[in-house]
């Protein structure tokens, strides 16, 4: 990670403007009582002493994006101080919003890739048609046409490219999530009218 001068300046601006518009807003009388700010030499402390274990602690995890993750949970700190004030123990609060953050990644990664796996083994049976068969390729071009512009998109990229969902997602600027829904949905609208 970043030395603590660069991260605390960048998360102290953040907290500051929020600070800021909450002050200016007269959100202040709504704030606790026991209101303690989150000053900027201790998120420095707390960059400087945990943040190498709090990666090692991510890493249990979610080895590739461990930084990412300790990076999102002083984040978190940073705007939860601006709101509610500093934790009792921010430390801990610290380690259990790198767990929440590192099993939340863990888990859309296994998804994500049970998904592409599934589509990778699945063969689109509208494609492997019988010698026999009748299939043109202009009903296939027609059909492809037919489809909204995203969906045929994602069809052409994955099947004809050979891209991963995730290289669509890149490519289109969507979520895996959105890729792989249009996917499939394009996949049915085709076997519909091929099959």
């Amino acid at each position: 990670m970043a030395g603590c001068d660069s991260l605390s300046l960048i998360f102290w601006k953040i907290f500051h403007r929020q600070t800021s518009c909450i002050m200016n807003a007269g959100v202040s009388e709504t704030m606790p009582k026991d209101f303690t700010p989150l000053k900027p030499d201790d998120l420095c402390r707390l960059i400087d002493t945990h943040s190498a274990t709090l990666v090692l602690y991510a890493k249990q995890w979610n080895a590739d994006d461990a930084e990412d993750v300790v990076q999102e949970a002083f984040l978190r700190l940073v705007k939860r101080a601006s709101w509610e004030g500093k934790p009792d123990n921010p430390v801990a609060w610290l380690f259990t919003a790198v767990r929440n953050e590192a099993i939340d990644r863990h888990r859309k990664d296994k998804r994500r890739q049970h998904h592409e796996k599934q589509a990778a083994t699945e063969r689109p049976v509208w494609l492997e048609t019988p010698p026999d068969a009748t299939l043109r390729l202009e009903e296939l071009q027609a059909t492809l046409d037919a489809l909204p512009m995203e969906q045929r998109e994602v069809v052409v990229a994955r099947i004809w490219g050979g891209l991963t969902f995730d290289e669509v997602a890149a490519l289109t600027g969507d979520s895996r999530t959105t890729v792989f829904r249009r996917y499939n949905e394009a996949l049915e609208i085709l076997r519909e009218k091929l099959i």
